[in-house]
Formats: structure tokens, sequence, C-alpha cells
């Protein structure tokens, strides 16, 4: 009797020591000190969440109620906490309904590890069912990405995945794990450490640069500084500050680096670009030097390149070398993190140049001629509703936005003091990203006020996820600015298209209160702006998710613009205070 009871023990502790691949993908996660996953269950998948359901991690799991509102909240997680945002999604479509979310984290420079489900490695290449080559979809849209082919490789394939997506320019990483390999049992202990010779991010620029970037500074007349997401990605923002007003240098922002400088400091100009501040884009026009710290000089922010910076000697910080140049000749290129660059370049005294003109007559453009509209007898004035939003949240609420003119006017007239506050697609400019990436924020940052601000059509694509905010009685307050249109669309096609609306006007929505109270939230419609001050009231006041639908003014365009092909200094609907 007492040798079997040894037996038996011996037996168990045996069992104790094996463990499938699942076992060692949530092990690694633990490790990695994941506390949410983004996740939706399919047979690729499922020894992956059997193991889930028998380890009782301890990272929450949130089911979105569709891969792509799993991508869009992962995206939304990782820019509010600077932490990556982690998906499970299974093989086939469900890997490939992640691939716009993993096309807008690349563009957007988010850390997101992607772990796609994938058929057993015996059947790989022969179309078998829920088959697709995750590996050839994304390698163009990826930082980088695996296929493992081997249990022992695992653990060290996941490291090094967090690895690359968090550091340097950040990015999403796809790892594709073959049900097989997931199943497979092991007593073994697999190596866990990893070294990469050919990825080595360079974090400290070159003092000669900084030097040179420092000098430029000294002798120039009309300097302008313009901060971009990698100030957000480098916690860079106390620095910058410290920089410009050192220095009492002007201040724009791209779309993304919202936020890096506050809003409403007096050297602030606003967003640059084709829907930014007249008095950004002509201090840009103007410039003898331009000081670009963590901005890729996308096209939206550029305009025509040939009118872009025309007199000014381009600085560029960037921690990623292949932006540098790309777009725009750069005189003084600086390879490193953000943070690293602006504290070489505090560290160095130098007599400036008396800029004190050129800085007041930047200052007179953005008292002159500030972000402008008209109020409503009829209906809501869209930017009105956002001036609303801001004054009502006092200016402290993460806001996440779709994609259109909804998105325009919350950059213009939500003014943002803080960093990690703005989650919104910028470079792939994604619909349907608002909702998601607003409960990916909540979950991040639990003890916020997080404000979603959807245009109709957006909302629609993705608005499932309003069972998640039931489900986990998520606070988001979603703020729908329905103009009954693709607004953004309807304003092109007015402007470039002789007015021929060609399936832009969305005139059959739902009833979005009601869509709203089927899912168990509270729902309020609001047409009038009388009405705005008490709804808005009440959605900051109520302990809960609320939907608003709010009727806006149908035929309002974003101003100022730039239109295609024209340079920043070619804004139409500029306006003067005294117009």
């Amino acid at each position: 009797m007492k040798t079997q009871t040894e037996t038996e023990m011996k037996i168990e502790e045996q069992k104790q020591k094996l463990r499938t691949g699942a076992d060692l993908f949530i092990e690694s996660l633990v490790e990695q000190n994941v506390d949410t996953v983004f996740g939706y269950p399919g047979g690729a998948v499922l020894p992956i969440y059997d193991a889930l359901h028998r380890a009782q991690a301890p990272f929450q799991h949130i089911m979105c109620r569709h891969e792509q509102g799993l991508i869009h909240a992962a995206e939304g997680y990782a820019r509010v906490t600077g932490k990556p945002g982690v998906v499970i999604a299974t093989s086939g479509p469900g890997a490939t309904n992640l691939v716009t979310g993993i096309t807008d984290a690349m563009m957007d420079s988010l850390p997101v590890v992607v772990f796609t489900g994938q058929v057993s490695t015996a059947v790989i290449g022969s179309d078998a069912f829920q088959e697709a080559d995750v590996i050839g979809i994304t390698t163009p849209i990826t930082k980088h990405n695996y296929q493992v082919t081997d249990l022992k490789e695992l653990p060290r394939i996941i490291n090094e995945a967090f690895h690359i997506a968090s550091t340097g320019r950040p990015g999403p990483v796809v790892v594709d794990i073959p049900k097989n390999i997931a199943q497979e049992i092991s007593d073994e202990s697999f190596e866990k450490d990893f070294h990469l010779p050919g990825y080595q991010p360079t974090i400290k620029p070159n003092p000669l640069q900084i030097r040179r970037l420092a000098e430029a500074l000294a002798t120039a007349k009309r300097p302008v500084l313009l901060a971009g997401a990698g100030i957000h990605f480098a916690d860079a923002n106390k620095e910058l500050l410290e920089f410009a007003e050192k220095y009492s240098l002007p201040v724009t922002t791209t779309l993304l680096g919202l936020g890096s400088f506050p809003g409403q400091h007096e050297q602030a100009l606003g967003m640059a670009g084709m829907h930014g501040s007249f008095a950004a884009n002509m201090a840009i026009y103007e410039a003898d030097l331009l000081i670009n710290i963590g901005a890729r000089f996308d096209d939206r922010l550029t305009g025509a390149l040939q009118h872009f910076a025309p007199n000014a000697k381009v600085a560029h910080v960037d921690i990623d070398p292949a932006e540098i140049g790309k777009n725009v000749e750069t005189k003084i290129p600086v390879v490193g993190d953000a943070k690293e660059a602006l504290k070489g370049l505090l560290e160095i005294d130098i007599e400036k140049e008396d800029c004190t003109a050129w800085y007041e007559s930047v200052m007179d453009n953005k008292k002159s001629s500030p972000f402008w509209f008209k109020r409503s007898d009829d209906l809501i004035s869209p930017q009105w509703l956002i001036e609303e939003l801001h004054r009502e949240s006092d200016g402290q609420a993460i806001v996440t936005t779709d994609v259109g003119q909804h998105q325009m006017w919350a950059a213009q007239f939500y003014q943002f003091n803080e960093p990690h506050k703005w989650v919104t697609s910028g470079g792939l400019g994604t619909m349907g990203f608002g909702l998601p990436a607003a409960i990916g924020a909540q979950l991040g940052r639990p003890e916020e006020t997080v404000v979603s601000i959807v245009g109709d059509g957006g909302f629609q694509m993705t608005m499932q996820e309003l069972a998640v905010i039931k489900q986990h009685q998520l606070p988001i307050k979603v703020i729908i600015v329905n103009n009954e249109a693709l607004g953004m669309v309807r304003q092109w096609q007015e402007d470039f298209y002789e007015e021929r609306y060609s399936s832009s006007l969305l005139t059959e929505n739902p009833d979005f209160v009601k869509l709203a109270e089927g899912f168990g939230i509270k729902g309020i419609r609001v047409a009038n702006e009388a009405d705005v001050p008490a709804v808005m009231k009440e959605v900051f006041s109520y302990d809960g998710p609320v939907l608003v639908d709010a009727r806006v003014q149908k035929l309002d365009k974003v101003f100022p613009m730039v239109a295609p092909g024209k340079g920043n200094h070619e804004m139409l609907g500029v306006r003067k205070c005294e117009e």
C-alpha cells in the first residue's frame, strides 16, 4: 500500500511538470505582467482558452463582439497606458478581421502584440478549414511577425515579441501559433532569454548632432517647434515644456501630438496641417528653423511638399532613422529617443538671437485668426458641442474618436493640456475605431473619465461593442455627432465633386437611443443648443455608460482647410476675429 501511494505521488508530481504549449503561453503572459487581454475564441485557439480556464490567470480577459473591436480596444489601451495591448484571435477569419487594426497600429506606432491561432502544422498550405497565410498577410503591416513551429521556441518568441513591440519606435508584432503547438505536452524548461543583434534601436542621440541643433537655434530668427506623438511615447512632455519655455519657442503639434504640449499654454499654436490652425501653418511656412521632435512629416501635415517650410532649415529628431529625410529634406538629423534628445538640448546653454518681433507676429496670427464657427438657430453647432464637452469635463477626459468631421472638430475645440488623453486613428484614418478604443482606454485607466466622440457613420461599424460596455459596466460617455451623413465625404463631394452626394447621406439611420436601451445603456437624444448644458450635466453626473444622440447642423464644414495639392499657407476658410 505504501509503495502504491509513493507511485501515485510520483505520477502526480510528473503530471504537474507536464505542460502544454497553451500553458506555456499563459505563463509567458503572466511573466510579461499582462493585466488585460482582448480575445475572441475559435477552433484554433481552443487549447489556449482551455488553459485560460484551467489556469485562472491573474489577468482579465475582455471578449469584444468582433475581432476589429479587439484590436482597436488593444490600441486604445496601449495609447493611454504605454503598455502593449494584447490580442488573441483564432485562425482564418479571426486573424484576417484584425488586419485593419494591425495596419492602424503600425501607422500610428502603437505597441500591440497579437496572437493568432493557426491550423496544425501538418495541414498548413493545404487550404485547411479556417486557414489563412497570416505571416504573408501581416508582413507588410507589422514591425515583426512569427510563426511558431517548435514548442521550445514559444517562450522566447513571446518575450521577443513584447520587447520588439514596445522598444524603439513602437509597433504591432504578430505571433501565429498552430493548434498542435498549443496542444503539445512537455515537461522541459525552455530558454526564454533572447539576443537580437540586428535590432538595437538608438536611444542616445549623437551629441554632435545635438550640438548642431543647439547652434542652429542660437542663430535662428524665426524658430518653430513641432511636436509629434513621439513625445508621448518617450514620456518627454516635461522636457518639451521646459525646452519651449527656456527659449520662448512657438509650439505646433501634429494631430497625434495633441497634448504633448499644453493646448492652453500661451506659446501653443495648436495643430498644424490640413485642418490645423492658421497660426500654426503660417509659423511653419515663415520659419527659418523648424525643429521636429517625434513627427513623421505625413502628407496631412505637410500639404504640398514644395510649399512646406520653404525657408526653414529642418532639424528632425526621431527614434526611427527611416523617417528622417523620407519626405522632407533634413539638414540636422538626430536619431534617438525624444526625451534623451531634449535632455541633451537642455544641458546646452546658448545665447539666442532676439526673436521678439517674430514671436509677436506669430501670436498676433493666433489672436486674430482662431478656429471659428457659427452658432445655430436650429440644430446644434457641432463645434460648440465639443466646447461644451470640454467645459463640462473640465478638459480632463480621455477622448477617443472615429475619423471624419467630428474628429477634426474634437482636435480643434477640445484643448488637451495633458498627455495620453487623446486617442484617435491618425495615419490610417479608421472608421469604427472610436468606440472599441474607448473600451481599451477605460480598462487601461479605470479611474479616468472616457468620452468617445463618434460620427453616426463610424459608430455603426463597431456599435456591437456596446455589449462589452454594458457587460463590464464601463462608465464611457458616447457622444454621436449625428449629421445624418458621412460628413467628411459629403464635405469633399460638395467642394470638389460639384455636390454629387454619392452614397454619403445616411437618411435611414437607426434610432440610436432605442439601440442603446436595447443594450441596457442609458440613451439621450438632444436636438437644440438650449438643452445641451443640462444634458451634459446629466451625462457626466451619471455613474455608468451613457449614449447621446446629438443632432447637429447637417451641412457644417471643417474649416480652415488646405485643399489637396495646395500649400499650408493657402488655407481656405480662415477668418479674422472682426469677421
